[in-house]
């Protein structure tokens, strides 16, 4: 399994940039799909992720309104176009294979890659 994160960067607040999760060794069509980030000292958090099943797309609050979560089965790829970026949003980000419900995204599987980091200055 092999989950490769691109298209982080740095970034003034305001600005925007798109994450793509390049994702091989399953059958990315099979499983609902997830953004996480993780901030330093901080745990990692679900910022988006969608349920195949039943159509369902969950945001953290945080990011309501400013991120918007996608993906291609045919080329294996998810993404996650951010806008209105803020200092905050400053972290490194993941994607996994999770359980996603209405509460959160779930990862339940030990498959993580190396992230992409996203610095948005002041």
């Amino acid at each position: 399994v092999q989950l490769v994160e691109s298209g982080g960067g740095l970034v003034q607040a305001g600005g925007s940039l798109r994450l793509s999760c390049s994702v091989s060794g399953f059958t990315f069509a099979d499983y609902d799909m997830g953004w996480f980030r993780q901030a330093p000292g901080r745990d990692r958090e679900g910022v988006s992720c969608f349920n195949r099943k039943f159509d369902y797309t969950y945001y953290a609050d945080s990011a309501k309104g400013r991120f918007t979560i996608s993906s291609d089965n045919a080329r294996n790829t998810l993404y996650l176009q951010m806008t209105s970026l803020k200092p905050e949003d400053t972290a490194v980000y993941f994607c996994a294979p999770v359980v996603c419900l209405s509460n959160g995204c779930h990862a339940f599987l030990p498959y993580w890659g190396q992230g992409t980091q996203v610095t948005v200055s002041s």
